[in-house]
């Protein structure tokens, strides 16, 4: 299970939340911003495994972990708003970190809030705007360039005719329950994975933040 933007700290996660059952867990945040977390099951690890950071990270952005040989990756790619070249940056060293992956013939699951929309169809109609930060030329170009590291977009490959695929919805005007929104969250998973993947629906009537949980599922 991979958690992003959890704007809390380890100290102020409930003891709760360390111990759920059967899981091993990684907390990567701190107070009020930003922030990653994986949570991997014990019967994929019997004993805690090795939870790493990507000399790129910043502001607690990625964590990764193998576990039955995969490196499952949570990645909170900046919204670039304020700093738009640092999001550019992440992303190129982002590209960087998983073509050394692909070229060790390493298997991998990048999970999370790219904060990009891949393309137009990724947008609500009454939500597109050619200069908007998350739609910009520029950045989908580095999404590409990324997926084309041998790794397949799991929902959009799944789920191709979908034009209502979103993950992301403004909190106002019931933007939701219309389902205008963006596609934000991915699963990218290097090909042979990818072609074992049963499932990656968005769960959008769960949760209560502004993103959905997107859950995929792999045949052994």
């Amino acid at each position: 299970m991979c958690l992003q933007e959890i704007k809390a700290s380890p100290d102020q996660v409930p003891a709760a939340l360390w111990g759920l059952n059967d899981y091993w867990c990684c907390w990567h945040g701190d107070k009020g911003y930003s922030g990653v977390a994986l949570h991997v099951r014990r019967s994929a690890a019997p004993e805690r495994p090795r939870f790493t950071h990507p000399p790129f990270d910043y502001e607690n952005r990625i964590v990764s972990v193998d576990a039955l040989g995969v490196e499952v990756v949570s990645v909170y790619v900046p919204n670039g708003g304020k700093d738009f070249p640092a999001k550019m940056r992440f992303l190129e060293a982002l590209i960087g970190w998983a073509d050394e992956r692909r070229a060790s013939g390493r298997t991998i699951v990048i999970c999370g809030d790219l904060n990009i929309a891949r393309t137009d169809r990724d947008v609500h109609p009454k939500e597109r705007k050619p200069r908007a930060i998350g739609q910009l030329p520029e950045e989908r170009q580095l999404l590409e360039r990324l997926i084309a590291e041998d790794l397949v977009d799991v929902g959009r490959a799944l789920d191709p005719d979908n034009d209502g695929l979103f993950t992301w919805w403004a909190p106002w005007r019931n933007m939701r329950e219309r389902n205008i929104g963006w596609r934000l969250d991915y699963v990218l998973a290097t090909s042979g994975l990818a072609a074992r993947a049963v499932s990656c629906p968005v769960q959008k009537d769960v949760g209560t933040s502004d993103h959905a949980p997107v859950l995929a599922t792999f045949s052994e």
